[in-house]
């Protein structure tokens, strides 16, 4: 027993000799407020040119503000979030430590957390680059004497005021004073609590809240700040909650700097590779993809078509149309390299949120996801081509939640049989949810994801109107997803740097020496076959016109897309070498007035386009192997009625190539594609005793494979389905009466002097119905069987 009590005695003492050691081996914490002026990182384009210089950001653009300065909110709210035993600790929560001790001992190792506002300031003012991000027992140690070392040199407001006058704050802002004027352009005691609140998230993680980058994120944050507030009692809820819906104002000092939005980016990469403190004053050269005369070149574009489309000629007669904003990514296809990034048309202009970065932003992308789903298909589905055979037609869809789907065109009109190729190229809404259904939602975002929309990221959360620009993402992923085509088929990730060196010349990062691993994420034959549809302006026309926008003085493949709501217009398309998306609208939501891509997006893309491509010799689309041009018979509307030219699949000719009209015709054999893609039948089949006629007689209700739920709360006598037709307004003089025919068996007759519309009531099941005209000279019109389900 006494050897035990010697030896824990022993042990103990060693360990004080050794604190006392450590402790001895500190630096002074008088140091705290000094600074070193060293050299500055300054942020090149790909030929030299200055965009960027990062100062000292603790002389250049810190602001540091007497302790009885700094505004409430920031006092009461950084204790909350950061330390809420701050004026009760002596610059050390032990209890948090030995929490944090028992999740390294679990997890076997150093593990971060339990840093007091104490420990965080001697670790960010006293310890070098090295020590800041070494895990291990003896800097925990020593940032945990210092803490207690500078509790017995200062006092409680004066260590609040040191932290908040040099915690970093993203952007190269040192202290809340410098932060304000770097995201709002005002002092910090001018700031509302939800400025405030914002501020104070972006201490855990400046990069992944930085406002200019990743608004959501950073309102995201900024609502568990305010969450925290109110749980420690420095906020009432009201107040909160008055402060989380407010409208954050970014206005960003005006400051010399070339390509802001992209220089943001790089910076944001630049401190996820370097410590905050090698970027301020580490001498850095950074030499980023940018190619600044392009960059410059497309500011103008965007400048000028936004002037005319908000400022029209008033001699053509034509609206403004209230597109305020717009953002521009241009990509090098074969190496992710991004050589123009333009957010706004003017970053430091607040009125539009200007320094908000929509090429990065979440943004509905409209028709331009189309050829995702496309591409999706063709992968997937055997037998898919550009001649498939695809029904336009008034369609109810099944939704998840049981509730029928009626998709629409944009020009409100059916079109019949389509091929793919003509239904991608001309933009047809319900084709592509045909395809979406058939191809399936889950396997259409695991081909968005492999090209590059990482967005997409839960399918649980997306219907069939995904396909039509009914999920979110970035114009970025967006431009990379297309140069996936345009690469054939295989994905690069985008690049901003291409070489960083220390002051002294030493390369510290190549891109030529990182690992890129091209993925080949669609088969190369049906990124050729994508890029040919989409670079078929014959295919396009009618949707189109023959001389649109979408075409340059090259081959180009692109396509448009237009929200619904006039909230987001585009057009994404590439050449062999480069790739270009444009989105225009208003940064805030606003909607626009009566513009679609190819008025809004379209005639900037061109712009861009034409002027990057300069100096490209011009470059044609390849064939890729496999994959040959063939006559194809169409099938519909009769055997054979049409012969195209299209790209097929040597494999499909050998699957389904049934004869040959003549030597050089293939006929591919649609009937399977016609039962998947389009109606359940043909009008032979439809009604044996009446005649056919859409033209004068059209089912309004139910539509087409629509899904009913009887309401288990009501009775069943009460519960009733609509069965109405249209009649021509040129024959509803001559119906004698309209019948409803159901399952076959059960007929219903609708009211006198050829009323149109009866109820009938539903019994669970699948049911059929057609309606029959019965005209006035004998004669029998029908409609086409219309199926849909009751589920009970």
């Amino acid at each position: 027993m006494r050897l035990i009590v010697r030896g824990a005695l022993a042990v103990g003492a060693i360990g004080v000799v050794a604190a006392l050691s450590l402790y001895a081996s500190l630096p002074s914490v008088q140091t705290l407020s000094l600074v070193r002026q060293l050299p500055s990182t300054r942020i090149l384009d790909r030929t030299g040119q200055l965009l960027y210089e990062i100062g000292d950001a603790r002389t250049g653009r810190s602001a540091p503000i007497a302790s009885e300065q700094i505004p409430p909110c920031f006092r009461s709210g950084v204790v909350a979030v950061e330390d809420n035993t701050f004026y009760q600790n002596p610059g050390v929560d032990f209890i948090a430590i030995v929490k944090a001790i028992w999740r390294s001992v679990r997890a076997g190792e150093v593990s971060g957390g339990a840093s007091t506002i104490t420990q965080q300031l001697a670790r960010m003012m006293l310890f070098t680059s090295d020590e800041q991000h070494e895990r291990s027992v003896v800097r925990k140690l020593r940032e945990i004497l210092l803490a207690v070392k500078i509790s017995t040199v200062y006092s409680k407001p004066e260590i609040l005021g040191l932290y908040l006058n040099n915690v970093y704050l993203g952007n190269l802002s040192y202290g809340i004073e410098s932060a304000s004027h770097t995201y709002f352009a005002k002092s910090s005691a001018a700031l509302d609590v939800s400025e405030c609140a914002m501020i104070i998230g972006l201490i855990q993680a400046p990069v992944a809240y930085d406002p200019f980058t990743n608004l959501a994120a950073a309102r995201q944050r900024m609502s568990t700040v305010l969450d925290l507030m109110v749980q420690h009692g420095v906020l009432d809820s009201t107040a909160a909650g008055i402060a989380r819906q407010s409208r954050l104002s970014l206005a960003p000092a005006e400051y010399a700097i070339r390509a802001p939005h992209f220089v943001n980016m790089v910076r944001d990469w630049l401190e996820d590779h370097f410590d905050a403190d090698v970027l301020s004053h580490g001498g850095l050269i950074v030499t980023t993809t940018l190619d600044l005369a392009l960059n410059d070149a497309a500011t103008s574009a965007m400048r000028a078509r936004l002037n005319q489309l908000d400022r029209p000629d008033p001699s053509n007669n034509l609206p403004a149309h209230k597109a305020n904003n717009s953002a521009i990514v241009v990509m090098q296809p074969k190496t992710g390299q991004v050589v123009a990034l333009v957010g706004s048309p003017n970053y430091f202009d607040a009125s539009i949120d200007g320094s908000v970065n929509v090429a990065t932003s979440l943004r509905q992308p409209g028709s331009a996801i189309k050829a995702i789903t496309y591409a999706s298909a063709f992968e997937k589905i055997p037998g898919f081509s550009g001649a498939t055979m695809i029904h336009d037609e008034r369609r109810s869809f099944s939704t998840r939640e049981g509730e029928p789907y009626v998709p629409q065109n944009y020009d409100r009109v059916n079109h019949g049989w389509l091929t793919a190729r003509d239904a991608l190229a001309t933009s047809n809404n319900v084709a592509a949810v045909t395809v979406l259904d058939a191809v399936g939602i889950p396997a259409m975002i695991e081909t968005a994801q492999a090209m590059g929309i990482h967005s997409f990221a839960d399918a649980d959360r997306f219907g069939l109107a995904l396909t039509l620009g009914g999920g979110e993402l970035k114009l970025i992923e967006l431009v990379q997803a297309y140069a996936v085509m345009a690469n054939n088929g295989v994905k690069v990730e985008p690049i901003l740097v291409l070489e960083v060196q220390d002051f002294s010349g030493h390369v510290l990062y190549d891109s030529a020496n990182q690992v890129m691993d091209p993925a080949q994420v669609l088969s190369p034959h049906v990124a050729g076959i994508l890029t040919d549809i989409l670079a078929d302006n014959q295919a396009r026309t009618a949707a189109f016109a023959a001389n649109s926008p979408l075409n340059l003085s090259r081959p180009a493949a692109v396509k448009t897309g237009t929200t619904t709501d006039w909230r987001d217009n585009w057009t994404v398309g590439f050449t062999p070498d480069l790739v270009t998306g444009v989105w225009v609208g208003n940064a805030n939501g606003d909607p626009m007035e009566h513009i679609t891509g190819v008025t809004g997006a379209a005639p900037i893309w061109n712009d861009v386009m034409e002027v990057a491509h300069r100096s490209i010799p011009v470059h044609s689309f390849g064939r890729p192997d496999g994959v040959n041009e063939e006559q194809v018979c169409l099938p519909v509307p009769i055997n054979c009625g049409q012969v195209r030219t299209e790209w097929v699949r040597d494999g499909e000719v050998q699957l389904k190539l049934l004869g040959r009209t003549n030597a050089d015709s293939v006929y591919i054999d649609s009937t399977p594609t016609l039962q998947t893609f389009g109606s359940q039948g043909t009008a032979a089949q439809l009604s044996r005793s009446a005649e056919v006629s859409e033209r004068t007689l059209r089912m309004l209700s139910p539509d087409d494979h629509a899904t009913y739920r009887m309401a288990q709360n009501l009775p069943m006598r009460i519960q009733r389905i609509l069965l109405e037709v249209q009649v021509a307004q040129e024959d509803s003089a001559k119906v004698e009466r309209i019948e409803y025919l159901i399952d076959g068996s059960e007929r219903l007759i609708a009211g006198p002097e050829g009323q149109p519309r009866v109820f009938w009531s539903p019994q669970p099941g699948t049911h059929v119905v057609v309606a029959r005209a019965i005209m006035r000279d004998g004669s029998v019109i029908g409609t086409k069987p219309v199926q849909f389900v009751v589920l009970s």
